[in-house]
């Protein structure tokens, strides 16, 4: 050993003797904090970065390893429960937006039903009420046409007949259309619920990949513990 080598033996002597209550410190308390608890990372950080300096200034290889060997696994852990963090939030937000869109296709999928039920119950009516004046009116138009001649009052009857025939069948085509459309809009609410339930299976599946992400972290940290 060179005499010039003598005062950073010294130093690094003095240094180990320094940080044997950092290393009961951090075996004794540290160690029985979770592996992801922010006063064991800010801890394992700052020991790592002094090991490094110190390790760096009295050229002592092994110190500055240790330091950075300390430093790169609470960084890994820091990263882990950042990334752990990031999936329960992904997935909380996946649920709440599924819940959201199967709350908003349910209640378009009541009120498409409920305006079905009152259009068609509103045609009804009308085409009941416009029959009644149809077989009124054609009544008083025949019992007016009586009073002519046989044959003129037949062939007149006929074409009241005929004319109420045609007026009920518009009747019928105009119940028929509103009824289309308020199927229309049962069918769109339907196929929004159908996207609510594709939204839903795609959360379970972030779910699921979060969890098993989650785990192969976890067993990485264990065998890097170990």
């Amino acid at each position: 050993m060179k005499i010039s080598d003598v005062p950073f033996a010294i130093l690094r002597l003095q240094y180990r003797a320094a940080r044997l209550p950092l290393q009961i410190i951090e075996e004794q308390l540290v160690a029985r904090l979770d592996a992801e608890s922010s006063p064991r990372l800010i801890y394992e950080r700052s020991l790592g970065a002094l090991d490094i300096t110190v390790g760096n200034v009295l050229g002592d290889q092994k110190i500055a390893e240790r330091g950075a060997a300390i430093a790169d696994r609470s960084e890994a852990r820091l990263l882990a429960a950042e990334l752990d963090a990031q999936a329960d939030a992904e997935v909380r937000e996946a649920g709440q937006n599924f819940k959201a869109r199967r709350q908003s296709a349910s209640q378009q999928r009541q009120n498409a039903q409920a305006a079905k039920e009152k259009t068609v119950k509103e045609s009804r009516q009308q085409a009941e009420a416009r029959k009644r004046e149809a077989a009124q009116n054609a009544e008083e138009r025949a019992a007016s046409l009586g009073k002519r001649a046989d044959k003129a009052a037949t062939q007149r009857t006929a074409a009241v007949e005929n004319a109420k025939r045609t007026e009920n069948a518009q009747i019928d085509a105009m119940a028929k259309t509103a009824a289309k459309r308020a199927d229309a809009q049962l069918k769109d609410a339907h196929e929004k619920r159908t996207e609510a339930a594709s939204i839903r299976k795609d959360a379970d599946r972030v779910a699921e990949l979060a969890d098993v992400e989650k785990e192969k972290r976890q067993q990485a940290r264990a065998v890097e513990e170990n």
